[in-house]
């Protein structure tokens, strides 16, 4: 769609599942690449496709390339391995957990630069707790990156602000016990002498717990209650969208959970007195477009609601000026990406975006370690 708009005149071949059957995919002929200036595809058809690999391409461009930032992924090493003449990558997360997200793109744009995986975490460690902190990193790798602000004026003048605020959201007595007994539980476990993966596994499986009591009992239990008066969430959901649909605004909500899209949507439908649409990872891909469309053009369409991982990238969702995260994801970079589904070339109104975090929670240490994996991509970058 963008290259019809801006680049009419390239012939593109978009090769994936959702534009052509696999078969013919999987062997397209040399003849049939030659006829065409741009080839769209995904991450995951890289080591699916043998022609991807044995095209000689003139340039390979990785969109959104945080998607190579584990160095031992399948998709990764793919990627990798293209022939290209140029490479470029385009992110606006280069660094979402770790200092070694930012190797594994200079890996793939420029290798050998920042030396072997093993020698550069070394490497970091040391700049972490040196004087000059990591600014002989940044005086390495700023030569080879062009950072573009979508705040700075300069860049583009006519984009609105964006306000983030957290919106802090007590538990209902309903939760409170259910998460205390949930930390009993654990400390239990624990006191046992779990070992090893076995320890980790079972931390791994009581954070999710407490993170599903956090946004509804019903999201652990799986009883579909779903009662307001469960959920502190969704006394604070319920505050927000009546003052939004005064304001004849629109809304995204995005959770991690798609369980918990669609009651989330049939709560919010009670409060708008309108239906929205619901977006999941289920929700078929030539499909996803229509309800976009249905949301940017429709005025009676008050909300949508997305599940993070599904949602979280490559669409415009400019008819909504307030962005709701329902519970917090480890990773800073992808709530951006989310809350930048509403923030972006289009937007006329300022976006106000209401990350809900329970107070007492591991949500307000899930909000804390965002903060400093903020701080050292700013440290970085900046």
């Amino acid at each position: 769609q963008e290259a019809a708009r801006f680049a009419p005149g390239l012939r593109v071949l978009v090769a994936h599942t959702s534009a052509m059957p696999a078969e013919e995919l999987g062997g397209l002929p040399a003849a049939r690449l030659a006829g065409v200036d741009l080839v769209v595809t995904s991450y995951g058809s890289l080591h699916r496709f043998d022609w991807v690999q044995a095209t000689p391409w003139r340039l390979a461009i990785l969109d959104e390339a945080q998607a190579i930032k584990n160095p031992g992924t399948r998709q990764t090493k793919a990627a990798k391995t293209l022939q290209a003449g140029s490479r470029l990558a385009l992110t606006g997360t280069p660094i979402e957990n770790r200092l070694g997200d930012l190797w594994s793109l200079f890996d793939f744009v420029n290798p050998g630069l920042l030396g072997g995986a093993k020698s550069f975490a070394s490497f970091a460690r040391r700049m972490a707790d040196s004087p000059g902190g990591y600014a002989p990193l940044r005086r390495l790798v700023q030569p080879y990156i062009l950072r573009r602000l979508k705040t700075d004026k300069a860049v583009i003048s006519d984009l609105p602000d964006k306000i983030e605020q957290n919106a802090y959201c007590g538990l209902s007595r309903k939760q409170a016990a259910l998460y205390q007994q949930a930390v009993g539980d654990l400390a239990k476990a624990l006191d046992e002498g779990v070992e090893g993966v076995a320890r980790k596994g079972l931390v791994l499986a009581f954070l999710t717990r407490f993170k599903q009591i956090c946004n509804h009992p019903s999201l652990w239990l799986r009883d579909g209650g779903w009662a307001e008066s469960d959920s502190g969430k969704l006394a604070r959901l319920r505050e927000l969208a009546e003052v939004i649909a005064a304001k004849q605004e629109k809304m995204l909500v995005f959770s991690q959970y798609a369980e918990a899209t669609v009651p989330i949507a049939a709560f919010l439908g009670s409060i708008f007195g309108r239906e929205g649409c619901v977006l999941t990872g289920a929700t078929a891909v030539k499909g996803r477009q229509e309800l976009v469309a249905r949301f940017q053009g429709d005025e009676t369409v008050p909300f949508f609601v997305l599940s993070l991982k599904a949602g979280g990238s490559g669409l415009y969702l400019t008819a909504a000026s307030h962005v709701v995260h329902f519970d917090r994801w480890w990773n800073p970079a992808e709530e951006s990406q989310a809350s930048d589904r509403a923030f972006r070339i289009g937007q006329q109104r300022n976006v106000l975006v209401h990350k809900f975090v329970c107070r007492g929670t591991v949500e307000e240490k899930i909000d804390a370690m965002i903060s400093d994996k903020k701080q050292l991509a700013a440290d970085l970058l900046d």
